[in-house]
């Protein structure tokens, strides 16, 4: 199973067409506004801008799940993060990553790119999932993981081309 197969939501509660990003390279993260890794979204934003005409998109998912960093509705944090961070990236409906009432996304997500010892639950926000042109995980990296661990991977991952 790959991502494309997966629903979601846009930060306005409408449909999101993962679909329509097939054959991109996508960096999937749950974010938080008031976390210590907030200001990571410069540095999401800053990948997103040098690699989206090759093919690159940063998607993320408010999560209220760890210590209630994400209290705001999903349409308050995406002007937020506009303001703030100048984010251009897709921000969508908030989500929960673990848990049985997790989203179907980070479900596929966990179980393509167990953590730590083979651990599957996302340990806190800012998460990062790097998904191949072809919609499977390429690797999954911790919150401390900043933009300059990401560069190198994401330049490989765009560098491998796919045909449908």
């Amino acid at each position: 199973m790959h991502i494309y197969q997966q629903d979601c939501r846009d930060c306005n509660g409408e449909p999101f067409n993962l679909r329509a990003l097939r054959g991109q390279v996508l960096l999937v993260v749950n974010i938080a506004t008031e976390c210590r890794f907030t200001p990571q979204l410069a540095g999401l934003e800053k990948l997103y801008r040098a690699h989206r005409d090759q093919g690159f998109t940063v998607l993320g998912f408010p999560c209220n799940q760890f210590a209630r960093q994400a209290p705001a509705p999903a349409r308050d944090i995406e002007a937020w993060c506009r303001r703030e961070y100048s984010v251009s990236f897709p921000l969508m409906a908030r989500v929960r990553v673990n848990g049985s009432d997790a989203d179907p996304l980070f479900r596929l997500l966990r179980r393509q790119a167990p953590g730590v010892l083979g651990s599957t639950p996302i340990k806190w926000n800012f998460t990062k999932f790097l998904v191949g042109r072809d919609g499977q995980v390429i690797a999954r990296y911790g919150p401390s993981a900043g933009a300059s661990a990401l560069e190198a991977p994401i330049r490989r991952a765009l560098d491998t081309h796919f045909s449908a």
